[in-house]
């Protein structure tokens, strides 16, 4: 039976385990223990090497009491910074942090749903077909724990990544994302003394920022310059800037106009000043645009949807289809032909220190994910 006092106390365990990107392995060997003593069988991946984490992403199979395909159940281990020593308050029924830190429900909510049901397969004997779960590292570094994930472990081919806010929502689309970063080169000076003998490397780069569109582009279209860093001193002309910034959207070609766009406003700012003629090949440019990652689509009639809605539908609840404007674990594994729809678990204000989640919120995400575990195995009622 599900245990709203017992999942509170492992949320409550599992928060206090500092697991900020690249530093999951503590929480990682707590959850091998609670994993293995649920009765799975957990492993870890060599994508510590890459990723540069202090333990590889975790895998853990749940053997099945029904001859269908696996289930995967996927969350990440790392949270945002500072995640450092949170302090976890408990008060009218929502978990927050003490307000120096995040309070990490993101992920470890999701994290706890899944030991959560684990917990009450094991107590209740419910029948069910074979669990994969995947809890892995550095998904707030830009996905580096799934892209570096060793898929040849996994043999699930669906299932959910719990890593939401609305628990009456499963996410079936989100954005592609480019991330570009822009070094240019201008020519140093004396900013008193010889200010016409130095280019200014911000002033330029702020004139190509300036004709650029910022924001919402359109409804499924994002951009956004992040982080600026140039200039040595107020009394030398600055030399170099580099910008760095990301571009996303749910259309392929919107995307890659976009970020073409981007780039071509910093060349031609650099072309019309080397027009002059002032100083031979400068300024000058560096550019570099990488995927970070690509759209997630998965049709309306696709098992993933289908699955959550029925369950949904069995606990008496609504079940919307959704569309992100964010990326995560799920897009990786779309790419890798394993869709995965996004759950939530009502964790809210995430990234920030006034981070929450309900217990009431978890607990129903609970009963969602069970329902949805004995949906696939075929089992034609509901086991309360």
């Amino acid at each position: 039976m599900l245990s709203a006092e017992r999942l509170a106390k492992t949320f409550q365990s599992l928060v206090a385990i500092s697991s900020e990107s690249r530093n999951e392995g503590a929480l990682a060997s707590d959850l091998k223990k609670r994993l293995d003593a649920l009765g799975a069988k957990t492993v870890f991946d060599a994508s510590a090497a890459a990723t540069g984490s202090d333990t590889g992403n975790l895998i853990s199979r749940l053997r099945g009491t029904r001859e269908v395909p696996a289930l995967l159940l996927s969350a990440h281990m790392d949270t945002v910074r500072p995640g450092q020593g949170v302090k976890v308050l408990f008060k009218d029924g929502v978990f927050t942090s003490d307000g120096t830190t995040i309070l990490g429900a993101d992920d470890k909510s999701a994290i706890a749903v899944i030991l959560e049901a684990f917990n009450v397969i094991r107590d209740g004997q419910i029948a069910h077909g074979p669990l994969e779960v995947v809890l892995t590292t550095c998904e707030e570094a830009g996905l580096a724990g799934a892209r570096n994930l060793d898929f040849s472990l996994i043999t699930a081919p669906y299932g959910y990544a719990l890593d939401g806010s609305d628990t009456e929502g499963v996410i079936v689309q989100a954005p592609s994302s480019n991330r570009f970063e822009i070094r240019l080169f201008g020519k140093d000076a004396h900013a008193g003394a010889h200010p016409e003998k130095g280019i200014n490397a911000i002033h330029l780069a702020a004139k190509a920022m300036a004709g650029l569109s910022i924001g919402r582009i359109d409804p499924e279209t994002t951009c956004n310059i992040g982080w600026i860093e140039g200039g040595l001193a107020t009394n030398v002309v600055p030399p170099v800037v580099t910008i760095k910034g990301e571009a996303r959207s749910h259309d392929e070609d919107k995307l890659e106009r976009l970020t073409a766009g981007i780039v071509g406003a910093f060349e031609q700012v650099v072309a019309e000043y080397r027009a002059l003629g002032v100083h031979e090949g400068l300024p000058r440019l560096e550019t570099q645009v990488k995927r970070s990652y690509s759209r997630t689509r998965i049709p309306e009639d696709h098992p993933v949807v289908a699955l959550a809605r029925s369950a949904a539908a069995r606990l008496g609840r609504p079940m919307r289809t959704k569309k992100s404007g964010g990326g995560s674990d799920a897009n990786i594994f779309f790419e890798k032909g394993i869709p995965l729809g996004i759950l939530g678990t009502g964790m809210r204000e995430i990234h920030t220190l006034r981070e929450y989640v309900r217990l009431e919120d978890m607990v129903r995400a609970v009963e969602l994910l069970l329902e949805i575990i004995q949906l696939h195995a075929g089992i034609p009622q509901s086991v309360k």
